[in-house]
């Protein structure tokens, strides 16, 4: 147990998730100060102390283990230079994280690649120094002085800003992507947190739900348009959407393009993911309505991994549908894999990668695990192996397959509770960027989601802000309250 003293200040969530992300997870705040150090015998401590005033703060930690201090940094800083409070405090907050992963490396901590960010958009640091015209090399610079990033992760945030920038400047205030939820699977995975319901028992509040979700679509489009906004990227996700039968998709797809003006439309996504729910008539209902990129997703090429998982299908299912999207003609095509799945080391990441290779996709886009509290990984974590201590050699050679077959990385994110606390990263060929994730990650540009479990992010680019407008998880919920799912968004949208 590591029990954390925090003085003259309250920012138990900040240090918390630092500690988290060093691998350390069991500790405990605690308010008494025993004084000397020979008072702390036989347990652990991390002493965190805020002093100072206005301008001028003093920072200093201490790691005492059985009574012996193995750690320690003082630092005093002048913050006369920033104006405002909430910005002061947010560098307030940097410099008590910075201290304490100073004091943790020296006290024989390993370092960590990311540094001491802990939230899930890296680059949005970056794109936020670009706006203000800070030079590429001050960036690189601030990364590793300030945040503590490593090289090689300042050369992965740094490439995909500037890849993404191509993509997402200048804003334009009257285009919108659109999101679409279908939180239904044919089964749920062992590690997903998602708003996913199995079809199987689930299956009959379908139709209740289409007809909710065809309602939120045609008044929420009736809105955006009276707002003059157009919709540069449709993504339907979930879930599994081709869980819908060829008709419902139809179906849905015509209410959409009916409801929004979509004059201005680059891209429309949608999850197929699971290839047990995939067949020919859907995906030519697909490709003959507008769809250019659709997602095939294995997560794993290895037969007894697809079983532990939860997934009722083979590789030779996904091989096959693999084929049969290509044969019908769609544009881009991407695959999801995770890095870290139960049981599997570098001989099972490199058979999924030479079976991947082999199909050559336009979109690979490569997950390290995150052990989230509500799936049932977490539930069972005991029964598994995870092979956290090869999750950075798998990432490797995920990179060097990527490489291989053309693709270069171009939109990422990171998870809380993900294993070897690492990151997800998109691969794309030139020209198969998918703008709507980059659009999701950096955060400049509304989107509006519809469905169970969607959250809408209403961007004030003037500001540098957003407002979050969520709709309910649950389904019967949704069903039952979409009329208040629709007012939530004229509320805020209204004041735009």
């Amino acid at each position: 147990m590591f029990n954390v003293i925090l003085k003259g200040h309250n920012f138990e969530y900040e240090v918390g998730e630092l500690l988290k992300a060093f691998g350390i997870l069991d500790f405990s705040f605690v308010l008494k100060d025993f004084g000397d150090v020979d008072n702390y015998n036989h347990h652990s401590f991390l002493i965190n102390e805020l002093k100072g005033n206005d301008t001028k703060y003093i920072v200093r930690t201490k790691i005492i283990e059985d009574g012996s201090i193995v750690g320690s940094k003082q630092a005093e800083y002048n913050l006369n230079y920033i104006k405002g409070n909430i910005e002061k405090r947010k560098e307030i907050k940097r410099l008590i994280k910075l201290n304490i992963y100073d004091t943790l490396v020296k006290a024989d901590y390993e370092s960590l690649p990311w540094g001491i960010l802990t939230g899930i958009r890296p680059a949005k640091i970056v794109h936020e120094m670009l706006d203000r015209n800070f030079t590429i090399d001050d960036i690189k610079d601030i990364l590793k002085t300030r945040y503590r990033l490593s090289d090689d992760k300042i050369q992965l945030v740094m490439g995909i800003a500037m890849r993404e920038r191509e993509y997402i400047y200048p804003i334009k205030k009257d285009l919108i992507s659109l999101y679409i939820s279908i939180p239904f699977c044919p089964t749920r995975c062992i590690y997903c947190s998602f708003p996913s319901n199995p079809i199987k028992s689930k299956g009959n509040k379908v139709d209740d739900y289409l007809n909710s979700l065809h309602k939120e679509i045609v008044e929420t489009g009736k809105l955006i348009r009276d707002l003059g906004k157009k919709v540069e990227n449709i993504y339907i996700g979930g879930g599994t959407p081709t869980t819908l039968s060829s008709e419902q998709l139809r179906y849905l797809i015509a209410k959409i393009f009916d409801s929004f003006d979509t004059t201005q439309l680059k891209e429309f996504t949608v999850e197929a993911g699971r290839p047990d729910t995939i067949d020919e008539d859907k995906l030519i209902v697909l490709k003959n309505n507008g769809v250019d990129r659709i997602s095939i997703n294995p997560q794993t090429m290895n037969k007894n991994t697809l079983k532990t998982i939860g997934r009722i299908h083979t590789v030779e299912d996904i091989e096959r549908t693999y084929y049969k999207a290509r044969e019908i003609g769609f544009r881009t095509i991407n695959m999801d894999i995770i890095i870290g799945l139960p049981n599997e080391g570098i001989n099972e990441i490199n058979h999924t990668l030479e079976k991947i290779e082999k199909l050559s996709p336009e979109n690979l886009t490569v997950h390290t695990l995150a052990i989230k509290k509500s799936s049932e990984l977490k539930q069972s974590i005991d029964e598994y192996r995870i092979k956290e201590d090869l999750v950075v050699d798998m990432l490797k050679l995920a990179r060097r397959y990527s490489e291989k077959m053309g693709l270069f990385p171009y939109y990422m994110y990171r998870q809380k509770y993900m294993v070897g606390n690492l990151e997800n990263t998109g691969y794309c060929k030139v020209g198969h960027e998918c703008i709507y994730n980059m659009q999701i990650m950096e955060e400049k540009q509304t989107i509006i989601a519809l469905g169970a479990g969607g959250v809408s992010k209403i961007v004030y680019p003037r500001e540098n802000r957003l407002e979050r407008v969520p709709n309910v998880k649950n389904v019967d919920e949704y069903i039952n309250r979409v009329d208040e799912m629709i007012d939530r968004k004229k509320l805020q949208l209204c004041r735009t």
